[in-house]
């Protein structure tokens, strides 16, 4: 029986099943997400080259208009401190303007691509300073360990594929290559951009095809790294629903509360109505609080014994009624009004009540 006490509690501690909704909630808050960060790059460089592509002669009017102020008209000031600080901010000014658009791009294509994989999310959890990163067991462990092995049979692949690519399209090129040397600065380039452009969105495509792989293998990871074993489980249900010892004591807290505050209600009652011993019913009838006799408390076997005592103990009337007793205690609850089925039956007993009462 121990050894078998033992592999039940291996096995409850064996992370084999799925996450729970708090789990993956809580993880979410603190960055822990399934993030592929060759799709950002891939998406990234994407963009970027399709940029130069439409902004190519605004850039190539930007750069020669650069270089003929630089020497047309920075040449010809007289050089001072206050000369030298207007030339500064005019060169700031107009290189921002002319890299903005590539900035632009580059902030949204950021934006979407984290979007596109993790959704809108925001946390400093991962900004914030953890002592266990400084450790070195921690960093040998990280460093050695499988997922260090993954990422760098990642790295060696992405670098392969990126410099097939790109390396097939310069051989592919090379004779034009060499007849740049006779081909005038504007063909130049014009072909050297172009060629450029093509290297870049060919690896793009080529990373993100890759990055699709791999943010496939970083969602399987994760999965695998949130399974929670059926203690953690169940642990985390007692969290969220409470420990049931002590949600039972809290019931248990109320039922005697309402036991008392139904106890208090009989010596007002105008009659107990009994089985005689199993069932006991008090009805009280006030026309200010409702139209109908109404119940103000009631039990069964040790219950009903405590309202026939607390009767006899405030002169309240019994009445041995045992068809009654039982259906009232099964259809009416307390606080509640009598059905009409049970007005004649009640009212004979409530007037017997008072004729007794009237007599004494």
């Amino acid at each position: 029986m121990e050894w078998l006490a033992l592999d039940l509690q291996f096995f409850s501690g064996e992370k084999t099943e799925k996450a729970t909704p708090k789990k993956r909630e809580d993880t979410r808050e603190k960055g822990q997400v399934a993030k592929s960060q060759d799709v950002n790059t891939a998406i990234l460089l994407f963009f970027m080259f399709i940029t130069f592509i439409a902004i190519g002669p605004f850039w190539k009017e930007r750069f020669t208009g650069l270089y003929t102020r630089v020497f047309t008209e920075y040449l010809n000031l007289t050089v001072t401190i206050d000369q030298l600080h207007l030339i500064f901010i005019d060169l700031i000014i107009y290189m921002a303007i002319t890299i903005a658009p590539v900035i632009g791009v580059a902030i949204v294509a950021g934006i979407v691509s984290n979007l596109l994989q993790i959704g809108f999310l925001f946390t400093a959890e991962p900004l914030q300073m953890k002592l266990d990163k400084l450790n070195p067991l921690e960093g040998a462990k990280r460093i050695f360990s499988i997922r260090a092995i993954v990422e760098l049979v990642k790295s060696i692949l992405k670098i392969s594929v990126v410099g097939a690519v790109t390396f097939s399209i310069l051989w592919g090129s090379k004779d034009e290559i060499f007849m740049q040397s006779q081909a005038g600065l504007d063909s130049a380039l014009a072909f050297f951009g172009s060629t450029t452009t093509r290297m870049g969105l060919s690896a793009a495509i080529a990373l993100l095809i890759l990055g699709v792989f791999d943010y496939a293998y970083q969602r399987f990871d994760y999965e695998k790294n949130l399974r929670m074993s059926k203690h953690e489980i169940k642990e985390e249900y007692k969290n969220i629903e409470g420990d049931p010892l002590i949600k039972s004591k809290i019931r248990e807290n109320q039922r005697q509360m309402a036991m008392r505050r139904m106890m208090s209600e009989v010596p007002d009652a105008d009659v107990v109505i009994t089985n005689p011993t199993h069932y006991a019913v008090a009805l009280k009838y006030d026309e200010s609080k409702a139209i109908a006799p109404y119940v103000v408390a009631k039990g069964a076997d040790y219950v009903a014994f405590k309202i026939r005592e607390l009767a006899e103990k405030n002169q309240v009337m019994i009445v041995e009624n045992r068809p009654l007793a039982r259906a009232l205690y099964a259809n009416v609850e307390v606080g509640h009004t009598i059905d009409e089925s049970y007005y004649q039956a009640v009212a004979e007993v409530l007037a017997y009540v008072y004729q007794v009462e009237k007599r004494a």
